[in-house]
């Protein structure tokens, strides 16, 4: 059990390097072979597009075929995408590059499973840790992705070609770590790995609609700081270096909790650590009022980063308690697809409110969403033996099956 958490969060670690190095260097790869400016960011929203089409079909195709073999193919899929992206460069095409970017987004879309792969090796008191510890492979990247991405700018010309071919041999170390990946296949109790409950049974359950509200509450808003934190410190007259630090110690903060926030739900409880998140992003808004200085957005840049992490992570853990061995396909895949839709409307929606109001208030307009998100967690701890305990129940059932 721990051996394979030990894959999957290396696994975690090398994809999330490259999908780093994407967002480092793909604006500036194609801002050099763009023919207008405002095309530049496409290899980042590229990447964030192939995730959300690639999400519900690789589950679905996983739930057929095994979590290893999936693995494997998307891990090659960001092999693909990194010679694509390179030759892109190389030729100066744009959709060339995007195309190779649009893979790696694929890659990431197979790669976001991690997770719940980690929660099925493990047995019920390891679940909460697993997950967190598959997500801690993100420390590496937030070291790795920006080094690797700026060593590979020079190493070959045209700039930023080396740069995607590190990321092709980042990915394809990946597909050899998940070749020792050993995921067992559940077995169902007769009649449910046939259909299990309908879609709508499944999606409409008040556990998994807060499970899902909350974790996309964390990834929109974090994607949403996140993309205008940089246009915000470069209007106050920050220096490129002092962003990239902020930004850094942000993904960080993103990824270190997640040593303990497993302990943490197994001791407080799910619900308990995702409000703790709500009140973290709270936190956040609250440091941005402070003002436009370094420590200003780094204090909320950090709070943002855990904040994710508790909701985040107590999103997935939740999540897994709402359905069945026959349904984890459908769950899964309804799970992140939505999350994935709703960072990217956010990645696209920062700018325009950002001009308009300004870093501060853009901030302040996110309280009334944390509110909601407060309000359904605290509703659901109250009703929690009506909703929750009967489905942790049934899962705990299938799960002794198997």
């Amino acid at each position: 059990m721990h051996r394979q958490v030990f894959l999957l969060a290396s696994a975690q670690a090398l994809f999330q390097t490259a999908s780093v190095l994407v967002m480092t260097v793909g604006g500036l790869a194609g801002g050099q072979i763009a023919s207008r400016p405002e095309l530049a960011t496409m290899p980042i929203a590229t990447m964030f597009l192939g995730t959300a089409a690639t999400t519900f079909p690789a589950s679905m195709w996983m739930a057929r075929v095994g979590r290893r073999t999936g693995f494997v193919v998307g891990a090659l899929l960001g092999v693909a995408g990194g010679l694509l992206a390179a030759a892109g460069i190389w030729l100066g095409a744009l959709p060339l590059l995007a195309s190779g970017t649009f893979l790696v987004g694929a890659y990431q879309a197979f790669a976001q499973f991690y997770r719940f792969a980690a929660s099925e090796v493990a047995n019920e008191a390891f679940r909460p840790r697993a997950i967190s510890l598959v997500l801690a492979g993100g420390i590496v990247a937030a070291l790795a992705g920006p080094m690797l991405g700026h060593l590979g700018g020079p190493l070959v010309e045209p700039h930023y070609v080396g740069s995607f071919l590190l990321l092709a041999l980042v990915s394809l170390i990946g597909a050899g770590v998940l070749l020792g990946l050993r995921v067992p296949t559940p077995k169902a109790e007769p009649g449910e790995a046939v259909q299990g409950r309908p879609w709508r049974a499944i999606v409409f359950q008040p556990a998994y609609l807060i499970a899902l509200f909350g974790a996309a509450t964390g990834y929109g808003i974090m994607i949403l700081a996140m993309t205008a934190t940089p246009i915000a410190m470069v209007h106050h007259h920050h220096a490129l270096s002092t962003t990239a630090t902020v930004i850094q110690l942000h993904v960080l903060g993103m990824f270190l909790p997640s040593f303990f926030t497993g302990s943490l739900i197994a001791r407080f409880g799910v619900l308990r650590v995702m409000l703790a998140g709500v009140t973290l992003f709270a936190g956040h808004v609250l440091m941005t009022l402070t003002g436009s200085g370094f420590g200003s957005f780094a204090g909320a840049l950090v709070l943002l980063g855990v904040g994710w992490n508790f909701l985040y992570v107590g999103g997935t853990t939740l999540l897994t308690n709402t359905y069945t061995v026959a349904e984890k396909g459908r769950a899964q895949a309804t799970n992140d697809m939505t999350i994935f839709a709703i960072g990217l409307a956010c990645s696209f929606s920062a700018a325009a409110p950002l001009q308009t109001f300004g870093w501060q208030m853009l901030n302040a307009l996110l309280l009334p969403w944390l509110a909601l998100a407060a309000l359904s967690l605290i509703w659901l701890s109250y009703r929690r033996h009506r909703y929750l305990e009967p489905l942790q129940t049934e899962t705990e059932r299938g799960s002794a099956a198997a």
